[in-house]
């Protein structure tokens, strides 16, 4: 195969560039060792005219390498989450952020084209089928651009730039361009499809080659990196195998380092005796006696909100009796609400919450509990804590955090979790009663399983699934992804 320049390249330049602050900067920006990058900044603004603050956000990547990196030194490069503004760099919880500016344009393009109705349904086996649109292409370039050239100018000579997820796929490249002596990492959070679903993107090519820039390539599951692997050697020109491939004079490690959570942070809200209380309470509020399962989830279609809601409606369906013994709580988080996708699952799954309760409910007392909003972690750990099982069903998932939690907050070993065989974590959590999230009538065996299953077995497999959260927790993740030295 005959090599071609990258087209990624709008110039020849491997210079750095240069930081020219607006005249009325506050401050200059400051050089940093390591500089993580991803779409978001971890803040977000406040709803308050009179003066700039920020606030810190929650979320998955936030909270996980917050725990990590709170306290060094680093920068972190993000969006700021406001279309159109500017900001200058500022220190906010001991993270020095780098505000990347995005037009409405930008966004429309780049963020809710290109990497969210092709990249993530593509990614996540075509749940829904991607739109391939040239016009989503040229604004994911140069948004990953600028996210390349806001990371060159805070970064240090043979400083570290460890870039996430599938909005910034170019970027590794790109940096390489502007700094070569940089030690750049990528990790992808959710999961990358096999060759045949890859193959269709008209740019794969591209991407391949915008990741292959970075010294080391993360994969939830081994799966992945298998894929990405294959994919490199047959589309970008790659060589090499066993995790290792060559890249013009260079070598890429491309390896599994499955996330994890701040173990101890969860364990802590769990022993809390406000949390704790309100566990109590919300166990009296469902139903003392009865047998809750609980749904957590983002509300995406990717999730199987509505299948999972199906299967339990068959369950009640098969046996009527259970009506009094067992409640569904479901947490749905508002998600891309604009979207008209996400739009019609959310009415899919309101219709079947009322079906259900419409069907099996009566003065008092309903059997599915469904709430649509963000929950703060207090909250979130009550609710983990009441549920006698936790049911996470996505059709597919990167890893999913949520399993992880749920397990963490078991002090006593109690709980039991139904687990999607379609996420990463199952590739952990083996001692979970994992299922086929698209198997209507096998969810709803699964869901009867639980209400039979002996404590003895129950804790024995909680205990199981404990340990493996303790042998491996994010800082652990963070250490792997970080390596870069050890290539």
């Amino acid at each position: 195969m005959t090599k071609s320049r990258s087209p990624l390249s709008s110039t020849s330049t491997k210079r750095r560039v240069q930081w020219h602050p607006r005249s009325d900067a506050p401050e200059a920006v400051e050089r940093q060792s390591l500089v993580v990058v991803a779409n978001r900044l971890p803040v977000h603004r406040l709803p308050d005219s009179s003066k700039i603050g920020w606030s810190t956000s929650p979320g998955g990547l936030v909270s996980a390498l917050k725990s990590v990196l709170n306290g060094k030194e680093l920068c972190w490069v993000g969006w700021s989450g406001e279309a159109e503004r500017s900001h200058q760099p500022f220190r906010h919880d001991g993270i020095y952020n780098c505000p990347v500016t995005l037009t409405q344009e930008d966004l429309e393009g780049y963020y809710s084209g290109f990497a969210n109705r092709i990249l993530w349904p593509l990614f996540h086996d075509a749940v829904r089928p991607p739109e391939y649109r040239r016009r989503w292409w040229k604004p994911y370039v140069e948004v990953n651009r600028r996210f390349a050239e806001a990371t060159a100018e805070v970064l240090q000579e043979n400083g570290t730039a460890w870039i996430h997820d599938y909005h910034l796929m170019l970027v590794p490249q790109m940096l390489r361009e502007l700094v070569p002596s940089a030690k750049i990492s990528f990790f992808l959070h959710i999961p990358f499809p096999p060759e045949e679903l890859f193959a269709q993107l008209p740019w794969r090519r591209e991407l391949l080659q915008g990741v292959l820039g970075a010294d080391v390539i993360g994969f939830q599951t081994q799966l992945g990196a298998q894929n990405f692997t294959r994919l490199a050697q047959r589309y970008a020109d790659s060589r090499g195998s066993d995790g290792l491939l060559k890249v013009d004079d260079r070598v890429t490690k491309v390896d599994c380092f499955p996330i994890s959570i701040d173990r101890s942070r969860f364990e802590s809200v769990a022993a809390m005796p406000n949390v704790q209380k309100r566990a109590r309470e919300l166990r009296e509020k469902i139903g003392a006696h009865k047998k809750i399962f609980l749904g957590v989830d983002r509300l995406d279609y990717t999730k199987g909100i509505d299948v999972r809601l199906t299967a339990f409606r068959t369950l009640l369906e098969n046996d009527p009796s259970l009506c009094d013994k067992v409640a569904f709580v479901q947490i749905a988080v508002p998600s891309r609400e604009k979207v008209q996708e996400y739009a019609e699952v959310r009415t899919t799954i309101e219709q079947e919450v009322g079906r259900i309760n419409g069907t099996f409910g009566s003065p008092g007392q309903v059997p599915l509990h469904y709430h649509y909003q963000s929950l703060p972690i207090e909250e979130l750990v009550a609710f983990y804590l009441a549920a006698d099982v936790m049911v996470v069903t996505p059709f597919r998932d990167g890893m999913n955090l949520v399993a992880k939690e749920y397990v963490t907050t078991r002090l006593d070993n109690t709980g039991l979790l139904i687990l999607s065989e379609f996420t990463g974590a199952a590739k952990e959590l083996n001692q979970a009663l994992l299922v086929n999230p698209h198997d209507i009538d096998g969810l709803a065996a699964t869901f009867r399983t639980a209400l039979e299953i002996s404590p003895a077995e129950v804790q024995s497999r909680m205990t199981a699934l404990r340990q493996v959260i303790q042998n491996h927790d994010v800082h652990q993740w963070a250490d792997e992804c970080l390596g870069l030295t050890r290539i």
